[in-house]
């Protein structure tokens, strides 16, 4: 149960990500709440993960969740570029998400 906590705190570390930049500074309210609350949830999840995973294994596949579905997210929603230099890091990010994984 562990791990589905942290991908779900990891999806919620997307949504709040993505919505910083609806909140243009904190000065729009409700996507200020909405972001809040998902990075309220995002946290309260990630700490009931690293009850039973390793803190540094639990933090880090958090965080690679968010780098990677951020990217992912910021070239679908705003357009930004996207370059085999860019994959090829985001690859390396995931490759090393797996490799905690498979050593915890």
């Amino acid at each position: 149960m562990a791990w589905v906590y942290l991908v779900v705190a990891g999806i919620f570390e997307v949504i709040w990500a993505v919505g910083l930049k609806y909140t243009e500074g904190f000065t729009r309210f409700w996507p200020c709440v909405f972001t809040i609350g998902a990075y309220s949830m995002s946290v309260v999840l990630l700490s009931f993960a690293v009850k039973h995973i390793p803190l540094g294994t639990g933090y880090a596949i958090w965080t690679g969740l968010g780098v990677i579905g951020v990217a992912i997210c910021g070239v679908l929603l705003f357009e930004e570029s996207i370059t085999p230099w860019r994959i090829f890091f985001l690859a390396v990010v995931l490759v090393g998400m797996i490799g905690l994984k498979l050593t915890s």
